[in-house]
């Protein structure tokens, strides 16, 4: 896993081989978020609009977005509402205000039922319109507000005595007359139209008109997030996290998976792989209790990161390879003599190839004499020579890092034994066969000697 990518399939392997484990997580997560929910109570959110007729530039937009989310509107929207012990700062949490399209500015207050939200919301809007055409009367200029008075005045004067004008004309029907008065007329009608156009382009005029659009609607469902939300965030995070944490272990385990590691951590040669039928349970470590038990039911007490087991042939190809293996082994031996078969403790597979390869051993045409022995992986120990004088290391490949394979060596060492060879063995799908052409099994050979190593090598 230090050197593979990790690809779909490996996700796929995680999520079908921990499957139990997953759906307990995501529970728990789920669980998790429900809780979370039960801390935050449901929160709903409404909008209300106010329209801000004549021309506003972009900054005076925000201008009036933050003159709406201000203290004073705020402490003025809760002294009008009177909710028990929610006080301004409270309640400036709960609104936010926003410039949308066509000046219009749209106020949102969050509450905790719907009735109490949309009360916000009209009060805040309520608040800041009247608040805003505070500000543009007081900032008005008393001086400017008289000056369009008195140039209405001066119009009406002026009117006055262009019809005084024209009634003191030549009242006969002259060319020069009419057209004295007529110029006259249409001179007092340009200056009434230029006072009625002032009057529509004043600014503080129209800046103070400010409208509420409406009521706000009342909130149809809670503001996210919502109480499922929390639920489904809380299970996917869960599930993510295990499915992560179990690439990092893979990738962290330093596992040796490959031959060359494996010969140079126990410093052997390698003299051939064999193939074992998968079974469940040649994965399982052996183990008692309740933690056993636990790991049982969750299923994380078998290996994941193991590939997907080949397709083998059939028993007699699978019976091919340890004659190999046996063949290679007496080729490698100077002289016949009998040996230990070393199997790391919780190794199922190794030690089902092993008892396989005893048997072969015992039952070839020059037969060699093997005695398969347990070693702990913690505390490493070989029995001393004996009749043997060799050691024949048996394992599965990605079970075991540098470090414990390296103990196992040091262990056949301080016993006074070589490593004469090692043999990988690995996991194949038997194919279905019928009953009559079945072979027999092989007989398993009895263990001759298992030794439980209490203490470490020294």
């Amino acid at each position: 896993m230090s050197d593979d990518t990790i690809r779909l399939v490996t996700i796929g392997r995680i999520i079908r081989r921990r499957r139990r484990f997953l759906i307990v997580l995501a529970v728990v997560g789920a669980l998790v978020g429900y809780g979370t929910s039960l801390l935050f109570p449901p929160r709903y959110t409404t909008s209300a609009s106010v329209l801000l007729p004549g021309a506003w530039q972009e900054r005076e937009l925000l201008t009036q977005v933050e003159i709406a989310t201000s203290s004073v509107v705020v402490d003025r929207a809760a002294a009008t509402l009177g909710w028990h012990g929610v006080s301004g700062s409270e309640l400036r949490d709960r609104v936010s205000a926003k410039a949308a399209d066509g000046n219009i500015i749209k106020i949102s207050g969050t509450a905790d039922t719907p009735e109490r939200a949309q009360r916000l919301s009209d009060q805040m809007a309520q608040q800041f319109v009247t608040f805003a055409a505070r500000i543009v009367g007081d900032n008005t200029d008393p001086e400017a507000a008289t000056r369009p008075e008195a140039l209405r005045q001066m119009v009406a004067q002026t009117s006055r005595r262009i019809t005084e004008l024209a009634d003191a004309a030549d009242p006969g029907q002259t060319v020069e007359s009419v057209q004295t008065r007529t110029e006259l007329t249409k001179l007092r009608t340009t200056l009434q139209e230029a006072v009625n156009k002032l009057d529509q382009a004043d600014p503080a005029a129209n800046k103070a008109n400010m409208v509420v659009m409406g009521p706000a609607a009342r909130p149809a469902g809670e503001a996210p997030p919502t109480r499922m939300q929390l639920i489904v965030a809380g299970a996917l995070l869960f599930f993510l996290l295990a499915v992560i944490g179990h690439l990092t272990a893979a990738r962290m385990s330093g596992r040796l998976r490959t031959e060359p590691e494996i010969a140079a951590a126990l410093g052997s040669v390698l003299l051939g792989t064999v193939d074992v039928p998968g079974e469940r349970r040649a994965h399982r470590p052996e183990g008692r209790g309740a933690w056993a038990r636990i790991r049982r039911l969750l299923g994380v007490d078998i290996r994941w990161d193991i590939p997907t087991p080949r397709t083998s042939g059939d028993e007699t190809g699978r019976r091919i390879r340890y004659r190999r293996v046996c063949a290679r082994l007496r080729d490698q031996l100077p002289a016949p003599r009998q040996l230990l078969v070393a199997v790391p403790d919780g190794d199922e597979i190794a030690r089902r190839a092993a008892g396989q390869l005893v048997a072969e051993a015992e039952s070839g045409p020059s037969p060699t004499m093997l005695r398969m022995v347990g070693v702990s992986v913690s505390q490493p120990m070989v029995p001393d020579r004996d009749n043997e004088s060799g050691v024949l290391v048996v394992l599965s490949a990605g079970s075991w890092t540098a470090g414990e394979l390296a103990g196992i060596a040091e262990a056949c060492a301080d016993a006074g034994h070589e490593v004469v060879g090692i043999v990988l063995a690995g996991t194949v799908r038997a194919r279905p066969t019928r009953a009559a052409d079945r072979p027999r099994d092989p007989a398993t050979p009895a263990i001759a000697a298992r030794d439980h190593a209490t203490e470490g090598s020294g």
